[in-house]
């Protein structure tokens, strides 16, 4: 029988279960936690951090550590909501092409749906 995974993308924390022999199952992370921050960021060296390694690193790298991307999602860089809020950030937001919302990390323009995903 395959197995059904369900995620929960929270603002602040994300959780992902399965449903194993009729009941769920909250997997746990690398860290043995049941919930995992909803950062993600690009180290100054490059390299791509989750979790509880982007939110560890958040204070020395702001401009590279993107939380809260949940709020931008599904919405359009002149909405009020993205106005509001990209002013509370410290990563860079821009209008994508299609009028929705990118976010910098490293080098690289991201949706916040690459950025969740």
């Amino acid at each position: 029988m395959s197995k059904i995974l369900g995620i929960d993308l929270g603002t602040t924390n994300s959780a992902m279960s399965i449903i194993e022999n009729g009941e769920p199952k909250i997997i746990e992370n690398a860290e043995g936690n049941r919930t995992t921050p909803s950062i993600v960021a690009v180290s100054k060296t490059g390299e791509r951090l989750a979790g509880l390694l982007a939110k560890r690193q958040a204070v020395t790298n702001p401009q590279n550590t993107v939380f809260g991307i949940k709020r931008f999602i599904g919405h359009n860089f002149d909405d009020e909501v993205v106005q509001k809020d990209r002013n509370t950030v410290p990563y860079e937001i821009r209008k994508a092409e299609n009028g929705g919302v990118e976010v910098k990390m490293g080098e690289n323009w991201h949706t916040p749906e690459e950025v969740s995903a």
